[in-house]
């Protein structure tokens, strides 16, 4: 089997080769792993020690790496597509540019998330139709590119075989089973929601749901780790993703936000000294360093999904963005929901999900409005788009702050906008 990684030159590419190389177990026989990325100096550092950590697990495959995508994407039996456009700096011009107008900056949500997304979408799109052409007829494209369920939408929405990943729902289950002290295989999520618009509102264990003794005895942990108030969990029986604290602690984090560092900011040292870690011929399994980067628990859910996508994991249930087609009553069948789901051979396949009470309801209804003309702003361009889709947002929602936000969103990336310019 060929796997491609598209945006293989990331600092964080490590920690998907050490899942490829150490789960094994899985059923994938990888003969290779390409990686491909553009940067070509980052790519043949990062290439050589993936290469390393392949030697060092003893895995019989090969780590290749090219600048050459169409190569890259040759013969491939599945393609991951983990890019960032425009690098940190973009990444860090989207932290900031919300603030002036007293919004959130971050780079998946709000006014920064749109700005990611008008980026990413087109070239995305472009990588996939490349893929059509190169890659195995019958292979997935894996997206782990942010803002995951809009951009996964714009895949299957061009009719290309996709599937989007996040680690939040794994890095749950991984969280319950530590405090129930069972196995992470055993804990079935009801997760539910959006793309970083998340809710755990059930942890089953053998069939029982654990979730309201995991809230009766480990409420602050819980709060804590999603940096929330406690009364939050406790009113909503259930526990939000951290990307909810943009929208429930909306003023505080604008208030933290303006006093220290952006995040972006911080990875962009973080990389750094990765890269000169990376040099080093020596090394041949990944620094601890790297669980700074972000993306905790990254490896297994990319492992496990790709596994089950080839058909080796019959009975496993993965967190995935996929079409609605009636799993939530209250969106569309085209819209792009993130829920547990039963992934096999021929895709993935919704778990049944409850209904919804009206407040989680009518915030997936909201952001699910954005991120439908997102979509249409990022394929078609125009300010009055972009205007527009700030304007529904609920983190903007306001003509001042839209107005503005869209002069100062096409004023940072005028340079990887073409109708911009």
């Amino acid at each position: 089997m060929k796997i491609a990684v598209v945006g293989g030159g990331s600092t964080y590419t490590p920690e998907l080769v050490d899942g490829f190389a150490r789960l094994r177990d899985s059923g994938l026989e990888v003969d290779e792993l390409a990686l491909v990325d553009p940067a070509a100096e980052r790519l043949e550092i990062v290439g050589a020690f993936a290469s390393r950590i392949f030697g060092h697990y003893g895995h019989p495959g090969r780590v290749t790496w090219s600048s050459d995508l169409d190569a890259g994407l040759d013969g491939a039996d599945a393609v991951i597509i983990q890019l960032r456009v425009g690098g940190q700096n973009a990444r860090i011009s989207d932290e900031t540019f919300p603030l002036d107008c007293g919004c959130v900056g971050q780079e998946t949500t709000g006014a920064g998330g749109l700005a990611k997304a008008l980026r990413t979408v087109p070239v995305v799109l472009d990588v996939a139709s490349r893929a059509a052409k190169r890659a195995k007829p019958d292979a997935w494209i894996i997206n782990f590119t942010n803002p995951v369920g809009i951009v996964t939408r714009a895949l299957l929405d061009a009719g290309h075989r996709a599937v989007g990943l996040c680690n939040v729902a794994i890095g749950f289950q991984r969280r319950f089973a530590r405090l129930l002290d069972v196995e992470p295989s055993s804990v079935i999520l009801d997760h539910v929601g959006l793309n970083h618009l998340t809710w755990e509102r059930a942890a089953y264990v053998d069939g029982v749901d654990r979730l309201p003794e995991l809230l009766a005895e480990h409420l602050d942990e819980l709060a804590d780790e999603v940096q929330m108030p406690s009364p939050v969990l406790s009113a909503l029986g259930s526990v939000p993703s951290y990307y909810l604290r943009y929208f429930y602690c909306h003023d505080l984090v604008v208030r933290e936000e303006r006093g220290t560092a952006t995040r972006g900011q911080r990875v962009a040292e973080i990389e750094a000294e990765l890269l000169s870690m990376y040099r080093d011929p020596t090394l041949s399994t990944k620094p601890e360093l790297l669980g700074q980067r972000g993306g905790a628990f990254y490896s297994e859910a990319a492992v496990g999904l790709v596994a089950a996508l080839h058909g080796l994991d019959p009975d496993g249930v993965h967190s995935v963005n996929l079409r609605n087609n009636g799993t939530l009553p209250n969106l569309g069948d085209d819209s792009v929901i993130e829920v547990s789901a039963r992934v096999g051979a021929d895709g993935p396949t919704a778990l049944p999900v409850g209904p919804l009470p009206p407040d989680l309801a009518g915030l997936i209804s909201a952001v699910d409005g954005y991120e439908q003309l997102a979509v249409d702003a990022a394929l078609h361009g125009g300010r009055q788009r972009v205007y527009r889709t700030l304007l529904a947002h609920p983190l903007v929602g306001q003509h001042e702050y839209a107005e503005a936000l869209t002069d100062k969103l096409l004023a940072a990336n005028a340079q990887h906008l073409a109708w911009a310019r």
